[in-house]
């Protein structure tokens, strides 16, 4: 990484190595190393458990994701419901082969059964509505049997890293690919607009890198409802820039939590769905703003 001040002596301890850095401020961070990521020591405090959503959310908001690690989710969405169906379809696709136009609305009522049915009771949606999902999720589908697919390796692909004592980083891979010299690819399908997916590509890098112990070659987001498509080549520098905001996250949300402070509420267009608006006047402002 690229270190602020001289670096002390390292000791190897099993798998993981613990340096020291020496910071402008002339304090003393332990860093533990995951591969090509140092990690910085964070406060002991409640358990976190860090979701790509979750430090998104984070990033724009931070007292709508300290609600969310409190629990507080917002309703379900049509919107929602059909994205989560999509990407199960899709990664059906992937493992299994191509799904024929006969057997489609079969394999859609098996992925509800299979993981969905209490969003779908949430949603409250009729039968005669469930149809018009099902034909939604049928167009992105066919959307994205036109993607190419060459070098695919695993759907869904579950990373989990601790660093630290009652941390827990967590993030799923819609897809990962081989590319041969240029490395592994993940990629995050979506099936609305893209928006900002700089800081969940960020992230997955991160948790790629520790929990693989490399630094992934590529990391795409790919909008099959509207074709948009962004991409980065992850560097060392950048890996490491986003462990340290990782730590920087934990360290708030556990000295907040253990003050009894309050986060700072972010106004913007993610108000019109925060679970909290009703107690946030500054969503509420928001809110009036952007649905005038």
């Amino acid at each position: 990484m690229e270190n602020p001040g001289k670096r002390g002596p390292e000791c190897t301890a099993g798998e993981v190595t613990v340096g020291f850095a020496i910071s402008s401020a002339d304090t003393i961070t332990r860093m533990t190393r995951f591969g090509p990521v140092e990690f910085p020591e964070v406060p002991p405090g409640d358990d976190v458990v860090l979701s790509a959503t979750t430090f998104v959310v984070y990033e724009r908001c931070p007292e709508q994701a300290a609600g969310r690690l409190r629990g507080v989710y917002g309703p379900e969405s049509r919107a929602s419901f059909i994205g989560g169906l999509a990407h199960r379809v899709f990664a059906r696709h992937l493992t299994g082969g191509p799904i024929d136009d006969e057997g489609f609305t079969a394999a859609c009522r098996e992925e509800i059964g299979g993981g969905m049915n209490m969003k779908l009771s949430s949603l409250g949606l009729k039968p005669s509505q469930l149809t018009g999902v099902i034909e939604e999720v049928g167009g992105l589908y066919e959307r994205f049997k036109q993607m190419g697919m060459q070098g695919f390796v695993g759907a869904e692909v579950m990373l989990e890293v601790e660093p630290a004592a009652g941390v827990v980083l967590r993030g799923s891979i819609d897809a990962v690919f081989d590319d041969g010299a240029a490395g592994t690819r993940l990629v995050d399908w979506k099936t609305a607009g893209l928006g900002d997916p700089g800081p969940q590509l960020a992230f997955y890098s991160l948790l790629w890198a520790m929990e693989r112990g490399e630094i992934p070659g590529r990391v795409e987001a790919v909008s099959v409802g509207s074709g948009e498509r962004t991409d980065e080549v992850p560097t060392a520098a950048g890996v490491q820039a986003t462990a340290l905001r990782v730590a920087r996250v934990v360290t708030e949300l556990r000295t907040t939590w253990t003050e009894g402070g309050s986060f700072e509420r972010v106004a913007g267009p993610w108000c019109r769905w925060c679970p909290l608006l009703d107690e946030c006047s500054e969503g509420q402002a928001a809110r009036f703003v952007f649905d005038a």
